[in-house]
């Protein structure tokens, strides 16, 4: 492979011979698995694929299992172009990144009569987003201006249409926005001086597109980066004039997979989707050679040689993606302490052991390695991505954890981080200070793990860590982590109920609501936010104060904290006025682990229902505070803590 062509999706496996067959039986069968929709939509599939597999999807959306592979999401999509073809692709796209989307697709161009009518189809659909997919023209950036203060006035008004638009979207669909950035059109007005002139068409879309990027962060919306897109692949295989006229179709159709995984990766990203670990093989991969053959000298890494710069950039890769929050992890068939060498010894490393938050090295299957890494970690192994350039060992992942991402990699270590990178699985919608203290947070985690499994008792160790605990209530500060808290967490989540930032915004200073953050640190180091707890005054019980929201990061479960929440929230009720609190659990694929939450911290159930939710009560005049091994602060603290 000498070049990497982002358009065919090469980091997905290829399509396998059989496909055709494979979804003649799943339109056929009983019932369909979301792990086996996720599998196969996990191929660089083209157009005609992903429709074909779009129809066996929503053919058998009611035979679906929900075995908690696939996470349903809504998605209104609002467009000035056609967008026919475009429903399909990202129906077909979004298993491979674990979400089952549904889509409500507008009438062309009627964007503003779906957000502002009364009663609209899209009002009705109630979609956990809307996708704003505006071509240039439908903004007025149809050609040049000579009159600065024109140029300045047609990027002003644009700006104020999507933001109307997505102002609408939050008040009257109640949806999350996602705005579309432009893609210039590739002809030139007076050429290379263009970049100078204000009212050139290409100045114009450029000013739009950093005002939108500044919108989006003021208001909370999604970006999806149809600039970037297209100068990724190119703007004169990016726009199809002759496609355009005859069809109206905003970009080249031969881009629709690549646009529509864009699409289905930042709706994954949103639904807490996407990866926290990159798990790491060593020989060939971060380096060329076999360290236990070759020896520390003969391993190939460094400048001097295209091979060892290629291996080097994977190594910078990996330590950017730690710099924003990806935990790093090895996974190698080797003797530790060999495996270990070039980490510690070889002056040309840029990962050393300190970057390094678990690693294995030994010669048992790497599956059952992946497994243990996870365990350590505390993480699903959903959340990791496996990169090996062994394709045996890939398809042994693949097979044996299929939940765990692989993207296949080229011959050519050169291109290693750009599978990576492309693939989509490390998209985030959002960036706190929590995310860049993560990596370190997650080795520290693993480090207790180690000690807790050294400790006589769990009593013993918990008292080993000096931990400090600090329970305050929402504020600007902690809030782009509180809303990304609420949009990932799965497994310690008694509601899972998904709020955009703004929802946190207005919880701050709601008189109904009390919010709860909560901080962590102890002797390994500082945990960052670990948990969100909302409760909110019942309109029928002014005595009753009911749980909206409680979850927690699985990172530090066992270590008592949510005693020390409930204590703060006991403290706020009784000081309102209240006389018990409610419990609420709803159970989704992947949150059993909390189905007797309340059950342990004194409440009693009141009713369950046949799906599995379950209410719970507290009389706070029963409630006891237990002695907790850590330090209580912040203004929500119990006085006496």
């Amino acid at each position: 492979m000498s070049r990497f062509e982002v358009a065919d999706l090469p980091w997905l496996r290829p399509v396998p011979p059989d496909f055709r067959r494979t979804c003649k039986e799943m339109a056929a069968a009983p019932a369909v698995s979301g792990a086996s929709l996720r599998d196969l939509s996990d191929h660089a599939h083209d157009l005609n694929g992903l429709i074909r597999l779009a129809k066996v999807i929503q053919s058998a959306e009611e035979r679906i299992e929900r075995d908690g592979a696939l996470s349903p999401v809504s998605l209104g999509l609002l467009s000035s172009a056609t967008t026919d073809y475009l429903a399909p692709a990202i129906v077909a796209s979004g298993p491979r990144h674990g979400i089952l989307p549904n889509l409500f697709v507008a009438e062309y161009g009627q964007f503003a009569q779906e957000v502002f009518g009364d009663d609209t189809p899209l009002q009705g659909s109630k979609p956990d987003a809307v996708l704003l997919a505006f071509d240039p023209r439908a903004l007025g950036f149809a050609g040049s201006e000579i009159d600065p203060g024109a140029a300045e006035a047609r990027v002003a008004d644009a700006l104020y249409q999507v933001a109307n638009l997505a102002e609408g979207i939050r008040s009257r669909v109640g949806a999350s926005v996602v705005l579309q950035t432009l893609a210039v059109p590739p002809e030139p007005w007076c050429g290379h001086y263009d970049r100078r002139v204000a009212g050139a068409l290409a100045s114009m879309i450029a000013s739009f597109n950093d005002r939108l990027a500044r919108f989006a962060s003021e208001s909370g919306s999604l970006v999806l980066d149809v600039a970037a897109l297209a100068d990724l692949v190119g703007r004169v295989t990016w726009h199809d004039h002759a496609q355009w006229h005859s069809a109206k179709l905003p970009f080249a159709l031969e881009l629709t997979p690549l646009y529509a995984d864009h699409v289905a990766r930042l709706l994954a990203a949103l639904r807490g989707k996407a990866r926290k670990c990159l798990v790491l093989d060593l020989d060939n991969t971060i380096w060329g050679g076999v360290i236990g053959d070759d020896g520390l000298e003969g391993i190939r890494i460094g400048q001097g040689s295209a091979e060892g710069e290629a291996f080097l950039a994977v190594q910078a890769y990996a330590l950017g993606l730690k710099k924003r929050g990806v935990i790093l992890a090895v996974c190698s068939k080797n003797e530790e302490e060999n495996a270990l060498q070039p980490f510690r010894e070889h002056p040309d490393m840029l990962l050393r052991e300190e970057d390094i938050a678990v690693f294995v090295a030994n010669w048992q299957d790497k599956a059952t390695n992946v497994r243990e890494i996870a365990r350590r970690l505390n993480i699903g192994t959903d959340a990791l991505v496996f990169l090996d350039d062994n394709p045996a060992e890939r398809a042994r992942i693949r097979q044996m954890l299929p939940e765990v991402a692989v993207p296949e990699v080229p011959e050519d270590p050169a291109f290693y981080p750009a599978a990576v990178a492309h693939s989509g699985f490390f998209e985030t919608i959002s960036l706190s200070a929590e995310d860049f203290q993560r990596a370190e947070s997650y080795r520290a985690n693993a480090a207790r793990t180690s000690a807790m499994e050294k400790m006589g008792s769990l009593d013993e160790y918990l008292a080993s860590l000096d931990m400090v605990c600090d329970l305050a209530p929402f504020d600007t500060v902690g809030r782009a982590r509180i809303t990304q808290l609420t949009n990932k967490s799965n497994q310690f989540n008694l509601t899972t109920r998904r709020y955009t930032e703004r929802e946190i915004e207005e919880m701050e200073t709601d008189p109904r609501c009390f919010t709860l953050q909560v901080r962590l640190t102890d002797k390994f180091g500082d945990n960052g936010m670990i948990s969100v707890v909302v409760f909110k005054r019942t309109a029928d019980d002014p005595e009753a104060w009911e749980c909206d929201t409680w979850l927690m990061s699985c990172r530090v479960l066992g270590r008592r904290v949510e005693e020390a929440a409930l204590a703060a929230v006991v403290g706020g009720a009784l000081e309102a006025g209240a006389r018990r609190l409610i419990g609420l659990y709803l159970p989704t694929a992947k949150n059993k682990m909390v189905a007797d939450h309340f059950g342990k911290l004194g409440f009693v159930k009141i009713s369950e229902e046949a799906n599995g939710s379950s209410r719970w009560q507290l009389d706070l005049s029963e409630y006891e505070r237990r002695s907790l091994p850590m330090r209580l602060t912040g203004a929500l603290a119990p006085e006496s803590a």
